[in-house]
């Protein structure tokens, strides 16, 4: 019954269709009526918002602070940074004018020819543009870095192909942008932020990541070097999941940012940028989640704990009321999240599929022969296990399972992750392995027509340089050209 009230499409019969089923069913998120956007959901938003509360206090141990810039940026700023400005042209969105009218015979609104702006505005896509011609006024001095400041916001970016969270035209973002007298500085910041995103990747969301440097083809927009954390989601393919750029001197340069040494002497600073987005929530969904619905990390999960009472009539459920007291004051004390569902409006069992669809990660069930024999039902998401405890103490035991569960989530995610990861030295055996998924890590020749070629044959990409892999020297698949790294090479949303 439990998988009939979900409406659940199986994974194995349709991965695509099974991760919207659960985007619409658990309650995260909807289409909304502008194209290629969507609404997220009080749940979803939840979520959003135990992510944001986390790497926020993790930014902010870096030194960064966060600040706000506007949503609108004059296009002249984006012809100032020539690959950048290639990079995001097609996924502008344009403000052309400031003001509607009625039309003749008042039956509509339309745009008034007379309101053109002097100058268009882009709906921002990124703000590196909009922050450099800030702090070209805030710095002066060495004295002045490094400035890091990030800020939480939303961009548009007109995607022609969207799903949620994963790709969508607007989405929600954190953007970090430093500033740092010495390249060494600038590098090792890009590279710090890359272990942050790591730590939260893998200690928070329970996914493990593999870090490394994008090839120049897959580097962003005006930037010197990309890093990257890359994950696998359970069909195989990657999941870009954070990124931390080195843009060297590039938007300095590009504003006139500069700063008087301790010399006394102009220099343009150096600079990075940083950020994740929604997508984490996709990629949350994707890493652990199975055909009964959502799993959930506990450490990121809106609810921890879910209590059901079964009660047969209102003085029953007053009893149940009284009995369950002690352990939610007793779990909230703990600092753990908890619902007390005695609401009646639905049949236990129809509340039990619920909550399993939605991820929480335990259950507590509380009927009257609990209450004879002092006990609770607990049944944990992650397993679907269930065992009967007493009451007494049970919220330790909770405590201790909840790291449990955070723990055995990641060692199944890591297990399945690296149980897909190859070694391959021959480009017949890729191109055939390849349409099953998995991360491939493979000889390049380092150049662009041998990375071209890969996507042209086989849709796949090279996600990354791994930094902590075997880069012993081989020979490229695909040129027969000697190889200046190992990639990993796979298939990405």
């Amino acid at each position: 019954m439990a998988q009939q009230l979900k409406g659940l499409t199986p994974r194995a019969e349709n991965y695509s269709q099974w991760y919207n089923d659960l985007i619409v069913k658990a309650d995260l998120a909807e289409q909304s009526a502008v194209r290629g956007c969507m609404v997220i959901k009080p749940y979803g938003y939840a979520l959003w918002e135990k992510m944001q509360h986390q790497l926020d206090k993790m930014f902010k141990a870096t030194g960064a602070q966060n600040a706000y810039f506007p949503l609108l940026i004059p296009k002249s700023f984006f012809s100032r940074e020539a690959e950048h400005v290639e990079g995001f042209a097609k996924e502008c969105a344009v403000v052309t004018h400031y003001r509607l009218r009625t039309n003749a015979d008042k039956s509509a609104l339309e745009v008034d020819p007379t309101a053109k702006l002097e100058e268009e505005l882009i709906v921002r896509p990124t703000s590196e543009t909009i922050i450099w011609n800030t702090y070209r006024n805030w710095i002066h001095s060495w004295r002045d870095l490094p400035l890091m400041c990030n800020q939480w916001c939303n961009v548009m970016r007109w995607e022609m192909r969207t799903r949620p969270f994963l790709r969508t035209s607007e989405f929600l973002w954190q953007e970090g942008h430093t500033a740092h007298a010495t390249r060494e500085e600038a590098e090792a910041e890009a590279q710090r932020m890359l272990r942050v995103y790591a730590s939260f990747a893998e200690q928070w969301m329970a996914m493990p990541v593999i870090q490394g440097v994008k090839s120049e083809t897959e580097r962003f927009a005006g930037a010197l070097d990309t890093y990257t954390i890359e994950a696998m989601m359970q069909d195989g393919k990657a999941l870009q999941s954070g990124t931390s750029h080195f843009l060297g001197q590039n938007f300095a340069k590009a504003f006139d940012v500069t700063f008087l040494n301790k010399e006394n002497k102009p220099e343009y600073v150096w600079a990075t940028s940083w950020g994740v987005s929604t997508r984490l929530i996709g990629a949350l969904i994707m890493t652990h989640s199975d055909d009964n619905g959502l799993v959930l990390p506990p450490r990121l999960a809106p609810i921890q704990v879910v209590i059901v009472p079964i009660a047969k009539g209102a003085e029953q459920m007053k009893e149940i009321d009284q009995y369950v007291a002690p352990v939610i004051e007793g779990l909230q004390q703990r600092g753990i999240s908890v619902k007390y569902d005695n609401a009646d409006n639905k049949r236990p069992g129809f509340k039990f599929a619920d909550y399993e669809l939605k991820g929480i990660p335990v259950r507590l069930a509380v009927g009257g022969f609990d209450m004879e024999k002092n006990t609770m039902e607990l049944m944990r998401r992650d397993t679907l296990e269930k065992e009967t405890l007493p009451k007494e103490g049970i919220e330790a035991h909770i405590a201790q399972l909840l790291d449990d569960i955070q723990e055995n989530i990641y060692r199944k995610a890591l297990a399945a992750r690296d149980a897909r990861i190859y070694e391959c030295d021959n480009y017949d055996e890729f191109r055939e392995r390849i349409k099953d998924g998995g991360f491939f890590l493979c000889p390049w020749d380092g150049t662009a027509e041998t990375e071209a070629k890969i996507k042209e044959d086989t849709q796949a990409t090279i996600r990354c340089v791994p930094f902590d892999s075997n880069q012993a020297p081989g020979t490229d698949m695909v040129s027969g050209k000697p190889s200046v790294c190992r990639a990993i090479i796979a298939r990405a949303y």
